[in-house]
């Protein structure tokens, strides 16, 4: 009985789950913010990319 209430007690099984947890809403909330934000920023890069090949090559 003693050992079964101890089983009970521990929870260490729980914070490993709650850290995945965690972990899998951090992954889809940056999997959402690449996919609403991807456009936009190619279209930066794209800009910045342009405007420093004009000026190394003088134009």
């Amino acid at each position: 009985m003693a050992m079964m209430k101890a089983f009970l007690a521990n929870e260490d099984g729980a914070t490993a789950i709650e850290y995945g947890l965690i972990a899998t809403l951090l992954a889809v909330a940056l999997i959402a913010a690449f996919l609403s934000f991807g456009s936009s920023l190619r279209g930066l890069f794209n800009y910045v990319s342009n405007r420093s090949g004009a000026a190394m090559s003088g134009g």
